[in-house]
């Protein structure tokens, strides 16, 4: 086999690709069932959270963000909690 160049450069760069290029890929049915797995990405959720815009203090806002990721999702918990405790009449 004659040396070919990287398809992707130092700078992780991909060059064109030439139709020789394209003899070396393998169709997505082709790949392990774990791979294909993980490239399809995570399944749609049944229920799905609503996207708002909403002005919260700043304290708040860091407060939560300093406890790393999943901050957003520690603070719908946190509302929740605060919701089974004060139910509207």
């Amino acid at each position: 086999m004659a040396s070919r160049l990287p398809v992707i450069d130092s700078d992780g760069e991909v060059s064109d690709l030439s139709m020789a290029d394209s003899a070396l890929f393998k169709p997505f049915s082709d790949l392990p069932k774990s791979l294909q797995a993980k490239l399809r990405g995570r399944p749609k959720a049944a229920v799905t959270k609503e996207r708002i815009a909403i002005r919260l203090s700043r304290e708040v806002v860091e407060a939560f963000r300093a406890t790393g990721k999943g901050w957003q999702t520690r603070m719908d918990a946190a509302l929740k909690e605060w919701l089974a405790g004060h139910k509207a009449a």
